[in-house]
C-alpha cells in the first residue's frame, strides 16, 4: 500500500525541490558569466581541499555525487584549460588521480569569491545560521542513509 505524503510533507518536499532548483540556477548563472559551470567549480574546489590538491577520480566522483563518466568529461574540459592534470596513482599505477595545477589554483582564486557571493545571495541571506546548520545536518542524514555508510565524504558535503 502506498504511503502518500500528507499536506505538510508534500509542502516541505516541494519546497526542497523548488528551492534547490532556484539555488542551483543562481549559482550556475553567476559562474556562467565567468565561463565555468557549477560542476567544474565543484571539482576544482574539492581538489583544492584535498591533500596536495589531488584525488583519485573514483573518490572525486563519490564526493561530488556524479558518475565516474561525468566526472571524467568534466575533468577533460578542465584539463584542456590547463587547470587540472591526470596522473597515475602512485600506490598501484592503475588508478587515475586528478591534480589541480598552479593555473587551476589561480582560476579557483578568481572564481571562489563569485561562487561564495552567489551562495550568500541565493541561500544564506534568507535563513538564519541555525536554520542553515539544521538543514545541513538533516541532509547529511539523508546522504548517509542513501549511501548506507558513515564515510568521511558525507562530512565534506
Amino acid at each position: 500500500m502506498t504511503r502518500w505524503l500528507d499536506d505538510g510533507e508534500q509542502r516541505a518536499w516541494r519546497a526542497i525541490l523548488r528551492s534547490w532548483r532556484l539555488i542551483e540556477g543562481v549559482l550556475e548563472e553567476a559562474l556562467d558569466e565567468l565561463g565555468v559551470s557549477v560542476g567544474e567549480y565543484e571539482l576544482l574546489s574539492m581538489l583544492s581541499e584535498a591533500p596536495e590538491g589531488r584525488l583519485r577520480m573514483a573518490e572525486l566522483a563519490h564526493l561530488v555525487v556524479q558518475s565516474r563518466s561525468r566526472v571524467s568529461h568534466t575533468a577533460t574540459r578542465l584539463e584542456h584549460r590547463g587547470w587540472v592534470e591526470r596522473l597515475r596513482y602512485r600506490q598501484d599505477g592503475r588508478g587515475v588521480v586528478l591534480a589541480l595545477t598552479d593555473q587551476g589554483r589561480v582560476e579557483l582564486d578568481r572564481l571562489a569569491p563569485v561562487h561564495v557571493e552567489s551562495v550568500r545571495r541565493a541561500l544564506l541571506e534568507h535563513v538564519t545560521r541555525d536554520e542553515l546548520i539544521a538543514q545541513g545536518d538533516a541532509m547529511r542524514k539523508v546522504v548517509r542513509a542513501i549511501r548506507h555508510s558513515d564515510d568521511q565524504a558525507t562530512d565534506a558535503l
